[in-house]
Protein backbone atom coordinates (compact mmCIF):
# COMPACT_ATOMS: atom_id res chain seq x y z
CA UNK A 1 0.00 0.00 0.00
CA UNK A 2 1.49 3.33 -1.07
CA UNK A 3 0.82 6.55 0.81
CA UNK A 4 2.29 10.00 1.34
CA UNK A 5 3.93 10.84 4.64
CA UNK A 6 2.55 13.89 6.42
CA UNK A 7 5.96 15.14 7.50
CA UNK A 8 4.60 18.14 9.40
CA UNK A 9 2.40 15.95 11.61
CA UNK A 10 5.08 13.29 12.07
CA UNK A 11 7.65 15.87 13.15
CA UNK A 12 5.24 17.53 15.55
CA UNK A 13 4.24 14.24 17.19
CA UNK A 14 7.86 13.13 17.44
CA UNK A 15 9.05 16.42 18.94
CA UNK A 16 6.20 16.66 21.46
CA UNK A 17 6.42 13.04 22.56
CA UNK A 18 10.21 13.10 22.85
CA UNK A 19 10.15 16.18 25.07
CA UNK A 20 7.34 14.86 27.28
CA UNK A 21 8.88 11.39 27.53
CA UNK A 22 12.24 12.83 28.61
CA UNK A 23 10.50 14.81 31.35
CA UNK A 24 8.43 11.83 32.48
CA UNK A 25 11.43 9.48 32.59
CA UNK A 26 13.28 11.93 34.82
CA UNK A 27 10.29 12.53 37.11
CA UNK A 28 8.43 9.19 37.15
CA UNK A 29 11.01 6.59 36.22
CA UNK A 30 10.91 4.75 32.92
CA UNK A 31 8.00 2.38 33.68
CA UNK A 32 5.87 5.25 34.97
CA UNK A 33 6.86 7.26 31.90
CA UNK A 34 5.73 4.41 29.65
CA UNK A 35 2.35 4.29 31.36
CA UNK A 36 1.84 7.99 30.64
CA UNK A 37 3.11 7.56 27.10
CA UNK A 38 0.67 4.74 26.38
CA UNK A 39 -2.23 7.00 27.29
CA UNK A 40 -0.94 9.67 24.92
CA UNK A 41 -0.42 7.05 22.22
CA UNK A 42 -4.02 5.89 22.44
CA UNK A 43 -5.21 9.49 22.31
CA UNK A 44 -3.09 10.26 19.23
CA UNK A 45 -4.33 7.17 17.44
CA UNK A 46 -7.95 8.03 18.22
CA UNK A 47 -7.48 11.61 16.93
CA UNK A 48 -5.82 10.61 13.64
CA UNK A 49 -7.78 11.85 10.64
CA UNK A 50 -8.64 8.37 9.36
CA UNK A 51 -9.21 6.65 12.73
CA UNK A 52 -12.89 6.11 11.92
CA UNK A 53 -11.98 3.88 8.98
CA UNK A 54 -10.58 1.15 11.24
CA UNK A 55 -12.26 -2.26 11.31
CA UNK A 56 -10.69 -3.17 14.66
CA UNK A 57 -13.22 -3.75 17.44
CA UNK A 58 -13.69 -5.71 20.66
CA UNK A 59 -13.85 -9.44 19.99
CA UNK A 60 -11.79 -9.26 16.77
CA UNK A 61 -8.70 -11.24 17.69
CA UNK A 62 -7.02 -12.51 14.50
CA UNK A 63 -3.91 -10.43 15.24
CA UNK A 64 -3.65 -11.87 18.76
CA UNK A 65 -2.08 -14.99 17.21
CA UNK A 66 0.65 -13.12 15.33
CA UNK A 67 4.29 -12.68 16.35
CA UNK A 68 4.89 -9.63 18.56
CA UNK A 69 8.14 -7.93 19.50
CA UNK A 70 8.34 -5.80 22.64
CA UNK A 71 10.83 -3.70 24.52
CA UNK A 72 11.92 -4.58 28.04
CA UNK A 73 10.06 -1.67 29.67
CA UNK A 74 6.80 -2.99 28.22
CA UNK A 75 7.41 -6.45 29.68
CA UNK A 76 8.07 -4.98 33.12
CA UNK A 77 4.95 -2.82 32.88
CA UNK A 78 2.83 -5.82 31.92
CA UNK A 79 4.17 -7.89 34.82
CA UNK A 80 3.31 -5.06 37.21
CA UNK A 81 -0.21 -4.92 35.74
CA UNK A 82 -0.65 -8.68 36.11
CA UNK A 83 0.57 -8.58 39.69
CA UNK A 84 -1.99 -5.88 40.56
CA UNK A 85 -4.97 -7.09 38.56
CA UNK A 86 -4.88 -10.88 38.19
CA UNK A 87 -6.03 -13.55 40.64
CA UNK A 88 -3.58 -16.28 41.69
CA UNK A 89 -5.38 -18.69 39.36
CA UNK A 90 -5.13 -16.27 36.41
CA UNK A 91 -1.44 -15.68 37.10
CA UNK A 92 -0.74 -19.41 37.05
CA UNK A 93 -2.66 -19.90 33.80
CA UNK A 94 -0.73 -17.09 32.16
CA UNK A 95 2.61 -18.43 33.40
CA UNK A 96 1.78 -21.86 31.98
CA UNK A 97 0.88 -20.41 28.58
CA UNK A 98 3.95 -18.16 28.52
CA UNK A 99 6.25 -21.08 29.24
CA UNK A 100 4.57 -23.27 26.60
CA UNK A 101 4.73 -20.50 23.98
CA UNK A 102 8.33 -19.68 24.85
CA UNK A 103 9.37 -23.30 24.42
CA UNK A 104 7.84 -23.31 20.93
CA UNK A 105 9.29 -19.98 19.82
CA UNK A 106 12.69 -19.52 21.46
CA UNK A 107 14.69 -21.32 18.78
CA UNK A 108 12.80 -19.97 15.76
CA UNK A 109 14.03 -17.24 13.46
CA UNK A 110 12.01 -14.06 12.96
CA UNK A 111 10.66 -15.40 9.65
CA UNK A 112 9.78 -18.76 11.19
CA UNK A 113 7.91 -16.97 13.99
CA UNK A 114 5.99 -14.96 11.41
CA UNK A 115 4.74 -18.24 9.94
CA UNK A 116 3.36 -19.57 13.23
CA UNK A 117 0.02 -18.85 14.84
CA UNK A 118 0.56 -18.71 18.60
CA UNK A 119 -2.25 -17.52 20.88
CA UNK A 120 -1.25 -14.61 23.07
CA UNK A 121 -1.24 -15.78 26.72
CA UNK A 122 -3.36 -12.74 27.62
CA UNK A 123 -6.14 -13.47 25.12
CA UNK A 124 -9.24 -14.58 27.04
CA UNK A 125 -12.54 -15.19 25.25
CA UNK A 126 -11.26 -13.20 22.26
CA UNK A 127 -10.47 -10.18 24.42
CA UNK A 128 -7.21 -8.75 25.70
CA UNK A 129 -6.94 -9.19 29.46
CA UNK A 130 -4.11 -6.62 29.71
CA UNK A 131 -5.68 -4.07 27.37
CA UNK A 132 -4.60 -1.03 29.40
CA UNK A 133 -1.01 -2.32 29.47
CA UNK A 134 -0.86 -3.98 26.04
CA UNK A 135 2.35 -3.48 24.03
CA UNK A 136 2.93 -0.53 21.73
CA UNK A 137 3.05 -2.90 18.75
CA UNK A 138 -0.46 -4.12 19.55
CA UNK A 139 -1.70 -0.55 19.89
CA UNK A 140 -0.29 0.34 16.48
CA UNK A 141 -1.46 -2.78 14.65
CA UNK A 142 -4.70 -1.99 12.89
CA UNK A 143 -6.61 -2.62 9.67
CA UNK A 144 -9.42 -1.04 7.70
CA UNK A 145 -10.68 -4.46 6.64
CA UNK A 146 -10.50 -7.40 9.04
CA UNK A 147 -10.66 -9.84 6.13
CA UNK A 148 -6.95 -9.31 5.54
CA UNK A 149 -6.16 -10.14 9.16
CA UNK A 150 -8.30 -13.25 8.95
CA UNK A 151 -6.55 -14.30 5.74
CA UNK A 152 -3.14 -13.86 7.43
CA UNK A 153 -4.35 -16.04 10.28
CA UNK A 154 -5.69 -18.73 7.98
CA UNK A 155 -2.62 -18.68 5.73
CA UNK A 156 0.34 -18.15 8.08
CA UNK A 157 2.84 -19.29 5.45
CA UNK A 158 1.72 -16.54 3.08
CA UNK A 159 3.85 -13.56 4.07
CA UNK A 160 2.74 -11.57 1.04
CA UNK A 161 -0.65 -10.73 2.56
CA UNK A 162 -0.73 -7.04 3.41
CA UNK A 163 -3.90 -6.00 5.25
CA UNK A 164 -5.16 -2.52 4.38
CA UNK A 165 -4.41 0.07 7.04
CA UNK A 166 -5.07 3.74 7.73
CA UNK A 167 -2.00 5.85 6.78
CA UNK A 168 -2.59 8.66 9.26
CA UNK A 169 -3.14 6.25 12.18
CA UNK A 170 0.00 4.37 11.15
CA UNK A 171 2.11 7.52 10.99
CA UNK A 172 0.81 8.87 14.31
CA UNK A 173 1.50 5.61 16.12
CA UNK A 174 4.91 5.00 14.59
CA UNK A 175 6.14 8.55 15.19
CA UNK A 176 4.99 8.31 18.81
CA UNK A 177 6.80 5.01 19.43
CA UNK A 178 9.94 6.29 17.68
CA UNK A 179 10.03 9.32 19.95
CA UNK A 180 9.47 7.46 23.21
CA UNK A 181 12.11 4.89 22.27
CA UNK A 182 14.62 7.60 21.45
CA UNK A 183 13.93 9.30 24.78
CA UNK A 184 14.65 5.99 26.55
CA UNK A 185 17.77 5.44 24.49
CA UNK A 186 19.09 8.92 25.23
CA UNK A 187 18.48 8.29 28.94
CA UNK A 188 20.62 5.16 28.68
CA UNK A 189 17.97 2.42 28.80
CA UNK A 190 17.79 -0.74 26.75
CA UNK A 191 15.51 -0.28 23.73
CA UNK A 192 16.20 -3.60 21.99
CA UNK A 193 13.23 -5.60 20.73
CA UNK A 194 12.51 -9.05 22.19
CA UNK A 195 10.03 -11.76 21.25
CA UNK A 196 7.07 -11.26 23.58
CA UNK A 197 6.71 -14.74 25.08
CA UNK A 198 10.41 -15.47 25.59
CA UNK A 199 10.93 -12.06 27.21
CA UNK A 200 7.96 -12.62 29.50
CA UNK A 201 9.27 -16.06 30.44
CA UNK A 202 12.72 -14.70 31.24
CA UNK A 203 11.37 -11.80 33.29
CA UNK A 204 8.80 -13.95 35.12
CA UNK A 205 11.53 -16.35 36.24
CA UNK A 206 13.17 -13.59 38.30
CA UNK A 207 11.16 -10.34 38.17
CA UNK A 208 13.19 -8.46 40.77
CA UNK A 209 16.46 -9.15 38.95
CA UNK A 210 14.96 -8.12 35.62
CA UNK A 211 13.75 -4.86 37.16
CA UNK A 212 17.11 -4.24 38.81
CA UNK A 213 19.13 -4.89 35.66
CA UNK A 214 16.87 -2.68 33.60
CA UNK A 215 16.88 0.10 36.19
CA UNK A 216 20.69 0.05 36.22
CA UNK A 217 20.70 0.20 32.40
CA UNK A 218 21.94 -3.32 31.79
CA UNK A 219 20.59 -6.03 29.50
CA UNK A 220 17.47 -7.03 31.48
CA UNK A 221 16.79 -10.65 30.46
CA UNK A 222 19.34 -13.35 31.22
CA UNK A 223 20.13 -15.44 28.17
CA UNK A 224 18.23 -13.24 25.69
CA UNK A 225 19.76 -11.07 23.01
CA UNK A 226 17.46 -8.37 21.71
CA UNK A 227 17.49 -6.93 18.21
CA UNK A 228 17.79 -3.34 17.06
CA UNK A 229 14.67 -1.80 15.53
CA UNK A 230 15.34 1.15 13.21
CA UNK A 231 12.88 4.04 13.69
CA UNK A 232 10.05 4.11 11.15
CA UNK A 233 10.47 7.85 10.55
CA UNK A 234 14.14 8.41 11.39
CA UNK A 235 14.76 11.17 8.84
CA UNK A 236 11.49 12.92 9.59
CA UNK A 237 12.26 12.92 13.32
CA UNK A 238 15.84 14.12 12.88
CA UNK A 239 14.75 16.98 10.66
CA UNK A 240 12.03 18.11 13.06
Amino acid sequence: MEFSIDFSTVRQIAANEYAQARTDIAQRGVVGALQQSLQRQDDRLARAGDARTLACKAGCAWCCYFSVDVRAVEVLNILEFVERQFSPEEKQRVRNEIEANSALLKNLSEEERARRNIKCPFLVSNRCSIYAARPQTCRNYHATNAAGCQKSFEEPDNLDIDPDFAPLVYQAGSAHVDAFSRAMRDAGYDIAAYEFNTALAAASADPSSAHQRFATKQRPFAGLQGSEVPPEFFEANDNG
